[in-house]
């Protein structure tokens, strides 16, 4: 029996399990199974590698960057980002690849009006953000990182003013913040410097809306959850899984 999976260290949020056991089933592969695989340690990953009927796996928070060491090759895609989200096994070597890239830049670009000027906080500094940053310097989106902790070239919340809300319209969350089971978590800032002409979007889908999402619209900004993105990745990491 064919099996894929995600890994990562919390996976009761996911809906990976259920999109995909449907994804088999509309594709009449009917012996293949999706499970999740819930890691301490990024070091367990050699040895789930090696069961023989796993072809194949994501990777979630908080292993997209530090898998890459064990993989025997990486793809053009996910040397550009930095991270992996996508895992192929082929003759029991792990070639890794990156679906979130095009995940979010594909959502972006359908979400984002065509004649908005605009510039973007990306909020965290993980594997996520690194996906994010790439669409966003391919989509010629000027963007500032954001981080709690100081480091070079980075802000932290603190250091986000007025001003530096005013001006950048575009919000990205790319942490965990929020997301199910501790679904009261949201990033620090000054909610009520937003208004309609900003755009907040969640790399979290669960829940729907997150604390963040709702200060946003509380404050008539757009809102977008990370779902159609978690669609589109997940279909191209199926592209990836079933190609010769």
């Amino acid at each position: 029996m064919p099996i894929y999976g995600l890994i990562g260290k919390k996976l009761a949020h996911s809906f990976s399990k259920d999109y995909f056991t449907k994804k088999f089933k509309k594709e009449g592969l009917v012996d293949h199974e999706f499970r999740l695989f819930e890691l301490g340690d990024i070091t367990q990953v050699t040895e789930l590698a090696k069961q023989d009927d796993l072809k194949g796996f994501n990777v979630t928070i908080p292993y997209k960057e530090t898998i890459i060491p064990y993989l025997t090759q990486v793809s053009g895609s996910a040397q550009k980002v930095g991270a992996v989200n996508v895992v192929k096994i082929v003759d029991g070597q792990m070639h890794g690849h990156n679906s979130d890239y095009y995940g979010f830049k594909t959502s972006l670009e359908k979400w984002l009006p065509k004649e908005v000027d605009i510039s973007a906080l990306v909020l965290g500094t993980g594997g996520a953000s690194k996906a994010v940053t790439a669409a966003l310097e391919d989509l010629s989106i000027p963007y500032q990182l954001v981080s709690r902790t100081q480091s070079k070239g980075n802000l932290t919340y603190a250091d986000l003013t007025e001003d530096r809300l005013l001006h950048h319209k575009l919000l990205v969350n790319t942490t965990p913040l929020g997301m199910a089971p501790e679904v009261d978590g949201y990033p620090e800032l000054d909610y009520s410097k937003l208004d309609h002409s900003h755009y907040l979007y969640d790399l979290v889908y669960n829940p729907a809306q997150t604390v963040f999402l709702k200060k946003g619209e509380q404050r008539q900004a757009h809102i977008k959850n990370g779902l159609e993105m978690l669609h589109l990745q997940a279909d191209r990491a199926w592209d990836i899984w079933m190609q010769s």
